[in-house]
């Protein structure tokens, strides 16, 4: 199902429950709510639980089971912290989130290698002409990025 919009932390979670369903992946959510618990706003006063505009920020951590391992990190600020295979994608824009988990399980994600500059690149492309790529780090590559080297 589409998501045009995804106005909230919520509505990205349910479109990964969705995705979660589809490719039959174990799924937890842990939800921070509330100023004093989201990771960003550390500032914030102890049980001051509103933003400043009044809003209630919500951010929710969400660990998909199965092969390549995900785990999404989704910001109150519109915004997501992907990790796939231990590999971060940081900034992801929270609109992007559903797209970019259905490119890793749909496995339009792949690694790819250069001899030089030396490196392996994990490489997430999404409908649109987007693309996100990380930086493999050293020369270890999992089962999974060895299975999705192209």
């Amino acid at each position: 199902m589409a998501h045009p919009h995804l106005p909230s932390t919520e509505a990205a979670v349910v479109a990964i429950r969705e995705l979660a369903r589809e490719f039959h992946l174990e799924m937890t959510v842990t939800d921070d709510i509330g100023a004093d618990r989201t990771s960003r706003r550390t500032s914030a006063d102890a049980f001051a639980v509103l933003d400043d505009d009044g809003s209630l920020p919500h951010e929710a951590y969400v660990e998909l089971g199965g092969s390549p391992a995900v785990t999404v990190q989704i910001f109150p600020e519109d915004d997501a912290r992907i990790i796939v295979e231990g590999i971060e994608f940081a900034d992801v824009p929270r609109d992007a989130v559903p797209a970019f988990v259905r490119a890793v399980h749909g496995g339009l994600a792949h690694v790819k290698g250069r001899f030089f500059p030396p490196g392996w690149w994990l490489v997430v492309p999404l409908p649109g002409d987007e693309t996100y790529k990380e930086l493999v780090p050293g020369a270890s590559l999992t089962p999974w990025m060895n299975r999705n080297v192209r």
